[in-house]
């Protein structure tokens, strides 16, 4: 595969209408599927994963990475290798030398003036290095934790959202608009378009969508579709987790102890989040090959 900047395949993507999904593979079992619907969509596609999933799931960024450089050769198309949520500098730093090419770094529960110290001290170190960088403004939380229709508090601020990047640096932002993460517990959950379109007015860098998992695909699709240019990447981590764990019939298990199940069982459960992707990719990211 052709490894390709984050902000090349966003850009292409805000031109043509269309979103990037960022698939959390969370352990190396599956990064290979998600490579497999790139390739049979043909649509660039990130791999990430998260600090937190590091935890989780006993892997590090170097396993990590090095399954990504192992396998991406074997898959035609575009591809990008992306850390995920990280509040810590030393993990960053571990991931670039790892060959993370993109790193996110999540200051937002951070107050403002904080939030953009700290983002503008990864950007200096991760910029010298060629690697992208990602920040949030605004808190996205988990769907257990917050009111849909209620959180405007937490939502990102547009003015805000200009000075910040101008100050920073950064090259993509995720944004706070009302999505979580984790399976929504209502059916529609409310989205403020009305805001993200006026983030994008004062906003000129790639956006960034989390909480990807469970939103209606017209509701994504009108995020992507925003006049002048929506969100262009889209995060998706648990309807592929779900599929994995459905398929396998188990609860979590560690990188390793993924690698020791029955290969039979494990080639099935790949497979079907394979299918996953390239759902997303079809039917709700508007990728049209």
């Amino acid at each position: 595969m052709e490894l390709v900047p984050v902000t090349q395949m966003l850009k292409a993507a805000e031109k043509d209408g269309y979103g990037v999904g960022s698939f959390s593979a969370r352990n190396t079992y599956l990064i290979e599927a998600i490579l497999k619907a790139a390739q049979e969509t043909k649509a660039p596609v990130i791999v990430q994963i998260s600090a937190n999933e590091f935890n989780w799931f006993d892997v590090t960024a170097g396993e990590f990475a090095g399954r990504f450089y192992e396998i991406h050769d074997k898959y035609q198309g575009q591809a990008a290798l992306h850390l995920d949520h990280t509040k810590d500098m030393e993990i960053i730093k571990a991931a670039i030398d790892a060959g993370f090419r993109s790193v996110m770094i999540d200051a937002s529960q951070k107050s403002f003036e904080d939030n953009i110290a700290v983002t503008r001290e990864v950007v200096e170190y991760a910029h010298a290095k060629k690697v992208e960088v990602e920040a949030e403004l605004g808190k996205i939380g988990a769907t257990d934790k917050i009111e849909t229709d209620n959180d405007e508090s937490l939502y990102t601020d547009p003015a805000e959202a200009e000075e910040f990047v101008a100050r920073t640096g950064v090259d993509t932002l995720a944004v706070s608009i009302g999505t979580a993460h984790g399976v929504y517990p209502v059916k529609n959950p409310r989205i403020d378009l009305e805001r993200l379109a006026r983030i994008r007015e004062r906003v000129s860098i790639p956006l960034v969508l989390h909480g990807g998992s469970g939103l209606p695909p017209e509701t994504v699709q009108a995020a992507i579709t925003i006049p002048g240019g929506g969100v262009s990447k889209i995060n998706i981590a648990t309807d592929l987790e779900q599929a994995f764990l459905g398929s396998l019939g188990c609860e979590r298990k560690s990188n390793r102890e993924i690698w020791q199940m029955d290969k039979d069982a494990l080639a099935k459960a790949g497979e079907a989040v394979q299918q996953v992707v390239e759902d997303k990719i079809r039917n709700f990211l508007l990728w049209k090959a």
